[in-house]
């Protein structure tokens, strides 16, 4: 397992060498977006697996936590509020790897899609 996956917080900057890693195959994590969906079709972090909007966290929240107990999260937004938030919340329950990702999308300078 990559370090940083080991990490409670990460940056733009480890945040880009992760989807590096996993784009060689070199590790594997789950990166989710946790804007809402004018947000995100506004530009969003080029890897993004889900769009799982703030707004409707009670439809979804609990699916993705069982879904995903053995997976590591990375929870993204704009500035790394909203996703700490989410984090706090999956932490509080007992998910034992999620991460967020500090900055957000305003302090990324990987590739971003449209």
């Amino acid at each position: 397992m990559h370090e940083l996956l080991a990490r409670d917080n990460i940056n733009s900057e480890d945040l880009e060498a992760l989807l590096k890693a996993r784009e060689k195959g070199e590790t594997d994590f789950i990166l989710v977006d946790v804007r809402e969906d004018m947000e995100y079709e506004m530009g969003h972090l080029k890897g993004v697996d889900m769009l799982k909007p703030t707004s409707s966290f009670q439809q979804w929240a609990e699916q993705l936590f069982n879904d995903a107990k053995d997976k590591t999260i990375i929870f993204t937004c704009r500035t790394g509020h909203r996703s700490g938030q989410v984090q706090n919340v999956f932490r509080s329950n007992g998910h034992p790897r999620v991460i967020n990702h500090l900055g957000g999308i305003v302090s990324y300078r990987g590739e971003i899609e449209r």
